[in-house]
């Protein structure tokens, strides 16, 4: 079984040798990974050349400069710059894959050994750690199971293109998943020794910190159409755990500005219905009692198309 990393990346300098280390080392080495440097300033482009140049499967591709690190619809666009420059269709899958990973050296060969054990999967991940600063323990991102984490999408290459792969906006990493239900696939992450990895960059954190990165997973959720009592629910989640308070009440806050300014929205009604009625009834029921209800009962339009 073949697979494809793509790898978006800009001043990684700081975290990328962890990263590339940790995958030349997997027990299952990708047979290409596309690494797009977008226009880095720092050391990335040398640090880069140098593990090209010791390992065949790595390929380099540069963008220019665009002058500031850029994320969510930015990220994408230097994905697909990477992704339209390879004949996928000689890969089973494809994997988004962030440079300021570390993962156990298993990772990838467990990913595919559970996807071959089920066909439906679409996407999957493990989980995201980080280390506190002061304690070095770690810390649990707290990602749902019902979700693989957008700084490693792991996908089946069918899937990923039935579902028209990533939105290029804020929250592509949760609506594809959405629409990974919506069309019969399971998204999933495993909280496992085997599947747990640290994200040197905690999530949210933006180039600007905390509160704004949060604030924009906040509009993120609003692009989704998420509704507000949804939002209300994770935000408080989110306030009781790291960043305590802060990085919920700035997703809340994001939401609502944008509510209030009337940002664009997903034009994909059909989705953000299928996600509406999803999120009331992970609200009604729990989260893993109602993915598990939606998975079966999505199997029949799964069977339908692929079976």
């Amino acid at each position: 079984m073949s697979y494809l990393l793509v790898s978006p990346c800009r001043n990684e300098s700081a975290y990328m040798r962890i990263t590339l280390d940790s995958v030349v080392n997997q027990t299952v080495q990708p047979d290409l990974w596309v690494i797009v440097d977008d226009g880095s300033t720092d050391e990335t482009p040398n640090i880069l050349a140098e593990y090209a140049e010791r390992y065949p499967f790595i390929k380099i591709i540069t963008r220019e400069n665009r002058g500031h690190r850029s994320v969510g619809p930015g990220v994408i666009e230097a994905f697909y710059h990477g992704y339209d420059q390879v004949d996928v269709s000689q890969f089973d899958y494809v994997c988004k894959f962030d440079l300021d990973l570390e993962l156990p050296p298993k990772y990838f060969q467990v990913l595919i050994e559970r996807m071959q054990q089920n066909p439906r999967i679409g996407t999957c991940s493990g989980k995201a750690y980080f280390r506190d600063k002061k304690t070095g323990e770690l810390i649990s991102e707290k990602c749902g199971d019902e979700m693989s984490v957008g700084m490693t999408k792991f996908y089946r290459r069918t899937c990923f293109e039935a579902i028209g792969g990533f939105v290029r906006q804020v929250m592509w990493d949760g609506i594809d998943c959405h629409k990974c239900r919506q069309m019969g696939w399971i998204a999933v992450s495993w909280d496992e020794p085997d599947l747990r990895f640290i994200h040197l960059r905690p999530m949210g954190s933006s180039q600007q910190g905390i509160f704004t990165g949060r604030m924009r997973h906040g509009f993120g959720q609003y692009f989704m159409g998420t509704g507000l009592t949804y939002m209300t629910a994770s935000s408080v989640f989110r306030m009781l755990h790291p960043p305590y308070f802060l990085g919920g009440a700035a997703m809340w806050w994001g939401y609502v500005k944008s509510m209030l300014q009337r940002k664009p929205r997903l034009e994909d009604k059909a989705l953000v219905k299928f996600i509406n009625k999803y999120q009331w009834q992970c609200l009604l029921k729990g989260k893993a009692k109602a993915t598990a209800e939606l998975n079966a009962q999505q199997a029949k339009v799964w069977e339908q198309q692929y079976a």
